[in-house]
């Protein structure tokens, strides 16, 4: 019998649960994983409050790596005794998860098993949005929100490998320091600045090439008044709310582009989940990509763990230890 956080009901963290989960088997195509690490994401926030409603009741959380103790029939990617790390499977706040097996990643030597469940969500997230949704090179400008976040953190690092420069918003000078460390050019500190203008000041007044926006409703309107002509306005998060009613027509002031991705499509397929797993992995282990580590609680405490992080008194990831 294994312990897991559950939830039965929507809500602020006291409805997170710390169970017994029945007997956990493998079935034909999945992979049984005894988990050593597990992420705490702001989407797991999003799943216990309502905001994107799952059927209930649920263990939460989506990114974990372990320790491979059992396979179903028909499985030939991994076999029991391998390293591996996953995110987008629900179950991952518990000792062990029943994981599909092509969605399971091979943790490399050269990296530990809380930085796998530290780069899997954050690490790809960061992956897609430099690479993918708006490919940085250099000559580009871009601003990050919350650059002292989990994804903010390994977005700047990202960003300055492909060349850009860097503009974050962090809300206090300790956070500042921690951006800066991670590369960094420039820092605009939110609670007494106008993100907005010191963008227009930093740029000369021609504004960014792209703005990677995972805050959404405080930061959505002066995001867009921050863009280049041409530019792209990347909402990939909405950590003070849904933006409000939005008139398209908006975008004619600048021909800008705006989009709302998420990392589900793009680790669909399994090559590219892998290509991207690779990637964010090999920079950890050639140093490339330096990853903050420095909150982590016990499995039980996920409710503390949640308190934090939505209270913003963490910086880079929040780990569950089982």
């Amino acid at each position: 019998m294994a312990k897991a956080i559950r939830i039965h009901a929507f809500g602020d963290p006291s409805v997170l649960q710390y169970e017994d989960l029945p007997a956990l088997s493998p079935q034909a195509g999945e992979a049984l994983v005894k988990i050593d690490a597990i992420g705490v994401n702001y989407l797991d926030i999003y799943h216990r409050n309502g905001i994107y409603p799952i059927t209930l009741p649920v263990t939460l959380g989506q990114e974990a790596a372990g320790t491979v103790a059992a396979v179903g029939d028909g499985v030939t990617t991994v076999q029991v005794g391998d390293r591996v790390a996953w995110t987008g499977v629900f179950g991952s706040y518990a000792e062990a998860n029943v994981v599909p097996a092509d969605r399971l990643v091979a943790v490399p030597p050269g990296v530990t098993m809380k930085q796998a469940a530290s780069a899997m969500l954050q690490g790809i997230t960061a992956h897609y949005l430099a690479t993918s949704t708006y490919p940085l090179k250099a000559g580009d400008t871009c601003l990050v929100h919350a650059g002292a976040g989990g994804v903010g953190l390994l977005l700047t690092q990202v960003a300055k490998m492909r060349g850009a420069r860097v503009i974050t918003t962090v809300s206090t000078e300790e956070k500042a320091a921690l951006s800066r460390l991670a590369g960094a050019d420039d820092v605009v500190l939110y609670t007494s600045q106008d993100f907005e203008e010191e963008v227009k000041r930093k740029t000369d007044g021609r504004g960014v090439q792209v703005v990677y926006d995972s805050v959404g409703k405080t930061t959505f309107a002066k995001s867009l008044a921050s863009l280049a002509p041409r530019g792209m306005l990347v909402l990939y998060g909405q950590s003070s709310g849904k933006p409000g009613a939005f008139d398209p027509l908006t975008l004619a002031k600048g021909s800008w582009f705006l989009t709302r991705p998420t990392i589900v499509h793009h680790i669909a397929e399994r090559a590219e989940l892998e290509q991207r797993a690779r990637d964010v992995f090999g920079w950890i282990e050639t140093g490339k990509l330096k990853l903050r580590m420095e909150f982590e609680f016990p499995l039980k405490d996920a409710a503390e763990a949640h308190r934090a992080l939505e209270g913003r008194a963490t910086t880079g990831k929040v780990l569950l230890i089982p």
